[in-house]
Formats: structure tokens, C-alpha cells, sequence
């Protein structure tokens, strides 16, 4: 297996350059929160998209920034949410879904219960336990170890349960490393079987092409049904459509669930696989 990867830098951490802090790193500049704004929301219409119909167990490895286990319970989902525990922590207890009361035609809320484990394993939970599992806000690319955790989540999918996913792609990737002046390495990225890059912090991200990631969940017996980038518009012209006319975020976010994309760009992008039957 071949590893591409920058050194971390020594000197203070400082914002990444405008291409990488432009598309969808979390930590973002002022001037950029519209377009983040409709960056979420086209991750939430995303996920509501993908959700399963009836009333499923979902596995949420999404992490604690995420909002997708509080979306799909709200659709009526039970949802097992593995956090990592932290010192200090207090243990989460289980909640329902927010929201108004159902009527009599709403669909019934579902359920969020908590689970204080290693979210980069699922060994804790039995074989077959889930129909579907949530992987939002980058968790295959904070957890560098992808391999064992989407084996694990083959393991607790029952046959032709799902896997959403969201991954740092190596588009972002060869921003982040030309925003540090890592040259050399720029050449051997798009060669390598596992890319790591750092970014300024100290943090480390994996990135992927659609190859790679078909891959590594293929390498798990699951297979992909499509690859796309969490958004094709860029972050300039979604922010002036919203400075001209504020109202527009909805009509951004259908135009963008309807655009034909290469799966190969954008800063992130966004996988949904199955286990065979």
C-alpha cells in the first residue's frame, strides 16, 4: 500500500489559502457563511434524499457536529449515535426526535439513542443490527483507519442494508497542499493508494478520488451505487446568486440535487453503497 503525505508543518497554525478554507472546511471565513449555509442545506436535502422509507435502525458515525441523526430521527428512524467519549463528558441520554406534534396523517418520530464508544469501531454492536448506516461530516477521513471501520459497518448491515457517506475528495486535498507549498508531493497524490494530508493545525484528513473510495468500500463486500460531490456550484457564484437576492437558498439547493456533476470534483464528496442481498 503506498502512502502519500506532506509533513506537518512546525510553524503556528494559520487559516488554509483560499482554495481549500473556500470549499467546506468547517472552520470558515466570515465573507463565506452564505455560501455555507446552502452547503448545509444541501447536505441535509442530501441525506433526506437517501433516507430509507418505513421506520429503519440506523447507525450514526457522523460524529458530534453533525445534524444527520437528528434528521433521520425526525423522519422516524431509531438511530444508534456512537460518540467518542471525551474527559469530562457527560453521557448523553436518549432522546426523541424534535419537532411539532404529529398529526394525524405526520409521520410518527423516531428516536435517538446514544452509544459512548470508539466510533472508528463498531465491534460493539452485533452482526446484522442495522439497515442502514450515516457516515456524515468526513468520519471516513478523520478516521484514517477507513478499512476497519466500513468492514465493520459491512459487519452490522443486514443484506441490502445502506452506507451514506461524506469524504474530504483529493480535490480539496491538493488545495490544502498547495496552500502550505507542499509541491512535491502534488505530483505523487493522484498515484497514491492511501492520501493523508495535514492541514495547518496539526490535523490529519484522508482524501479520495472516486477510484480509491470505490475501493475501499468494495474491499468490504459492499458495492457502490453512486459517487457525486456534496456541491457542484462554487462558493462564488452561490454567494453573490444570495447577496442579490437572499430568498434564493431554495431554489440553489434544488438546482444543485439536479445538476449533472463529475463525481471526481469538489471539495467533498458523497457515497452511497449497499450490501449485496
Amino acid at each position: 500500500m503506498s502512502v502519500s503525505a506532506a509533513e506537518a508543518p512546525s510553524q503556528e497554525p494559520r487559516p488554509v489559502q483560499d482554495a481549500a478554507s473556500a470549499m467546506t472546511t468547517p472552520e470558515v471565513a466570515d465573507h463565506l457563511a452564505g455560501y455555507h449555509h446552502f452547503y448545509e442545506a444541501v447536505a441535509r436535502a442530501q441525506l433526506a434524499a437517501w433516507l430509507p422509507a418505513g421506520r429503519q435502525i440506523l447507525v450514526d458515525v457522523s460524529g458530534p457536529r453533525a445534524a444527520s441523526a437528528e434528521l433521520a430521527a425526525r423522519a422516524g428512524h431509531t438511530v444508534l449515535r456512537v460518540l467518542d467519549a471525551g474527559p469530562g463528558r457527560p453521557a448523553p441520554r436518549e432522546t426523541a426526535a424534535a419537532g411539532p406534534e404529529p398529526g394525524p396523517q405526520a409521520r410518527p418520530r423516531g428516536r435517538i439513542v446514544p452509544l459512548i464508544a470508539d466510533a472508528s469501531r463498531l465491534s460493539f454492536l452485533p452482526d446484522g443490527c442495522a439497515d442502514g448506516v450515516i457516515a456524515e461530516d468526513r468520519a471516513l477521513s478523520t478516521h484514517l483507519g477507513a478499512e476497519a471501520l466500513v468492514a465493520d459497518i459491512a459487519r452490522v448491515l443486514r443484506p441490502a442494508g445502506r452506507v451514506l457517506a461524506c469524504v474530504d475528495s483529493l480535490v480539496l486535498g491538493m488545495a490544502a497542499l498547495a496552500g502550505q507549498h507542499h509541491w512535491p508531493h502534488l505530483v505523487d497524490l493522484p498515484h497514491a493508494e492511501v492520501v493523508l494530508v495535514p492541514w495547518p493545525n496539526g490535523t490529519i484528513t484522508r482524501c479520495y478520488g472516486p477510484e480509491q473510495a470505490r475501493e475501499l468500500f468494495a474491499g468490504a463486500g459492499l458495492l457502490v451505487n453512486w459517487i457525486r460531490p456534496r456541491t457542484v456550484f462554487s462558493s462564488s457564484m452561490v454567494t453573490h446568486a444570495l447577496r442579490e437576492d437572499p430568498a434564493s437558498l431554495a431554489r440553489l439547493v434544488r438546482a444543485e440535487l439536479a445538476a449533472a456533476s463529475d463525481e471526481s470534483l469538489g471539495a467533498q464528496l458523497v457515497i452511497s453503497a449497499c450490501k449485496p442481498d
